[in-house]
């Protein structure tokens, strides 16, 4: 087996950093040290700390796929089923760490201010995200698990940055109450 290359782990153990302490909170020296590799290597492998940024957004996204997979694009359950499967898993996530939060949830407090392609990239992922609970919500109206006049995008767009809130909650409060409060009027008002 290869041994992973310095930029691998440079962005896995990055990721790591950012997550825990902010893209803001996290220097580069940080990043360096718990990837064990040379200050010189991070700017070897990337033209900016922004450019480093965008990318472990990409590396987050990558395990936000599998999450999306299991939940949202799980054929094997109903429509609304995904939907809240989608909310829990991130309670379940949270219970390993409630400091962390969601990255693209830090990301938005943190930097969108500050960097314009990440800002962009965040609005990219959160349309991706929006656009899966839509479908889900549409398959709803059509199986008639859901009024013909619902409205699935603001519904869907709710859904997305109402987690979002609820998530920097969680992580504010260092308890799921916030997360567990809209999963539960989510179920039992906004998708009856």
């Amino acid at each position: 087996m290869a041994k992973p290359s310095h930029r691998e782990k440079i962005l896995t153990e990055g990721l790591k950093v950012v997550h825990e302490r902010g893209f803001a909170g996290a220097s580069v020296r940080d990043i360096v040290q718990a990837a064990g590799v040379p200050q010189g290597s991070f700017t070897n492998h990337f033209v900016s700390k922004e450019a480093f940024g965008l990318e472990i957004i990409d590396l987050y996204l990558d395990s936000a796929r599998q999450m999306v997979e299991q939940t949202l694009l799980n054929a094997s359950l109903p429509p609304i089923a995904r939907v809240l499967a989608y909310v829990d898993y991130h309670k379940g996530a949270l219970e390993c760490g409630l400091n962390k939060g969601c990255l693209f949830g830090n990301f938005t407090a943190e930097s969108t201010e500050h960097s314009e392609p990440i800002r962009l990239r965040l609005v990219e992922i959160y349309g991706w995200l929006c656009g899966l609970i839509c479908s889900c919500l549409d398959e709803a109206i059509s199986a008639g698990d859901l009024p013909s006049d619902f409205n699935s995008r603001q519904v869907a767009l709710f859904v997305v940055s109402s987690l979002q809130g609820a998530v920097l909650l969680a992580k504010a409060q260092r308890n799921l109450a916030a997360l567990e409060s809209f999963s539960a009027i989510l179920a039992d008002s906004v998708l009856r």
